[in-house]
């Protein structure tokens, strides 16, 4: 490309020194007694390269640049002898006969026409402008270059932090016990989870996606390089996978107090979760979220926020874990997306992701709603059908406008030292998460000020998505958790 540039650069000095050449001599003060005195002038500088007797006109415009520009230096090196000849040349020619038709004329009586500064002028802007043009088209290659270098680096980056995670699947069944019966976790709508003990004594969790499950090939490496990316304290910790022959497997941190639906939905084991407990839970799943949305490399949509995707550590310390669904989006500011193909749980789903694919950030802050008001009211929010009992949503949405809000309360909070100011702020809050236009919910930094500061006055919540939804009995409850409707998978409540 710079090859293509040195013409122009070449062809812009001739020009530019061309004219600058005849001006010189046409203003010579020994040179302006008689167009005669010109043409001596010119034959005294032109090189010899020229063809006798022929006029500037008849020769091509290469031939006559480059003599002009040998001509030019040469006049420049010798310039005093240069104006003793052209004195001497105009005396001889003043006192000399007129110059008949055969004397050589090498010059027309005017400049040619390429040789005008106006054409000069216009052939240095034409220079200007190629050579602005060639440098953009350098720039631009440049750029494509450096970008395809960062992005290999980049592949190369995460080519080696994937190898560094690979577990090998002898590893993984000697720590498993060739994933025996014994040490199934439970089961979920991907696969099993296995507990395991490594050879240092490190306990491990192993996800073994089944054969027939829905997360193919792009959800595994979807959760692999995000949660490989992700650290906080309040989300569970990849330590590996592997990938040989049939078996697809991941590798957690061992939670050992399971996930939250299995405290919270179990009346026996919901006693465990006094307020105190339940308010660092909620605060924990709120900064888990908010560093997903906002604190990231990358920004992250979960997709499939419930309380059997959160475990409890064995400090009761939430962590958000199962990121097959989720999405993630660069640093461009991009904050939402449209699918086709919707994946989640009913009742924790947003009505725009639900109806229309549509997710965002307020699509989790919609989900995260729904677990505040669970882990608040101690109820889930099942969407069956033949119902007979409303939507925890519309129930909690009645309640509300009828001034019942401490119904609403969980009844074992109220033999704990609760505050229940405290509890019905909570339920606020909850509220104003699962309002049915997304631009009126909250974000997640706005939450997690919410929650930890009292004196902040909440606005009036809208009506819910879902406010109609319907409710089945506790048959129909418990029967929906194993069935999939309208190609939407309800996970069952087992532990992860």
């Amino acid at each position: 490309m710079q090859g293509d540039m040195i013409p122009f650069y070449v062809l812009s000095l001739l020009l530019i020194a061309l004219p600058n050449t005849t001006t010189d001599v046409i203003n010579d003060p020994y040179a302006r007694s008689s167009r005669r005195t010109l043409t001596i002038s010119l034959n005294a500088t032109t090189p010899s390269s020229l063809p006798p007797n022929q006029p500037l006109s008849a020769l091509p415009p290469v031939t006559v640049v480059r003599a002009l520009a040998t001509a030019t230096a040469t006049a420049n090196a010798s310039a005093p002898a240069t104006a003793k000849a052209s004195a001497s040349a105009t005396a001889s020619v003043t006192s000399s006969a007129p110059v008949t038709e055969s004397s050589p004329v090498l010059l027309p009586p005017s400049p040619p026409t390429f040789m005008t500064n106006r054409s000069v002028a216009f052939c240095s802007l034409v220079v200007v402008v190629a050579g602005c043009f060639f440098r953009k088209r350098l720039r631009t290659v440049k750029e494509r270059y450096h970008s395809k270098r960062q992005k290999k680096k980049v592949g190369n980056d995460m080519k080696k932090t994937v190898e560094s995670l690979q577990f090998r699947l002898e590893t993984i069944e000697t720590a498993t016990n060739k994933f025996s019966d014994d040490n199934k976790l439970g089961e979920g709508g991907f696969g099993a989870v296995f507990k395991g003990t490594l050879g240092n004594g490190h306990e491990i969790a192993v996800k073994r996606l089944s054969k027939s499950s829905t997360q193919g090939v792009q959800e595994f490496q979807n959760e692999v390089v995000l949660v490989a990316k992700l650290q906080h304290r309040n989300l569970v910790r990849l330590l590996g996978f592997c990938l040989e022959g049939e078996e697809t497997l991941l590798v957690y941190e061992y939670v050992p107090n399971k996930s939250l639906d299995k405290f919270l939905f179990e009346p026996k084991k919901r006693e465990q979760l006094d307020w105190s407990r339940r308010c660092m839970i909620i605060g924990g799943i709120a900064r888990g979220i908010l560093y997903l949305h906002e604190d990231s490399r990358l920004k992250v949509i979960h997709r499939d926020l419930k309380a059997s995707n959160i475990l409890l550590d064995g400090e009761m310390n939430p962590k958000i874990s199962d990121f097959g669904m989720a999405k993630m989006f660069g640093v461009d500011g991009q904050t939402q997306g449209n699918t086709e193909r919707v994946v989640g749980t009913y009742g924790y789903m947003a009505p725009e992701y639900a109806i229309e694919g549509i997710y965002s950030v307020k699509s989790d802050v919609f989900s995260f709603g729904v677990l505040l008001l669970e882990i608040t009211t101690g109820r889930k929010n099942f969407l069956g059908f033949n119902c007979r009992f409303p939507t925890l949503l519309a129930h909690a949405w009645q309640s509300w406008n009828e001034g019942k809000g401490l119904d609403l309360i969980d009844p074992i909070l109220l033999k704990d030292s609760c505050r229940p100011d405290q509890v019905l702020r909570y339920i606020h809050i909850g509220l104003l998460c699962v309002q049915e236009d997304a631009n009126s919910r909250p974000t997640m930094s706005s939450v997690v000020l919410m929650l930890k500061t009292e004196t902040i006055s909440l606005p009036k919540p809208e009506r819910p998505a879902f406010f109609t939804g319907r409710s089945a009995n506790v048959q129909d409850q418990i029967a929906a958790n194993s069935c999939t409707i309208n190609g939407l998978t309800i996970s069952d409540d087992l532990p992860r």
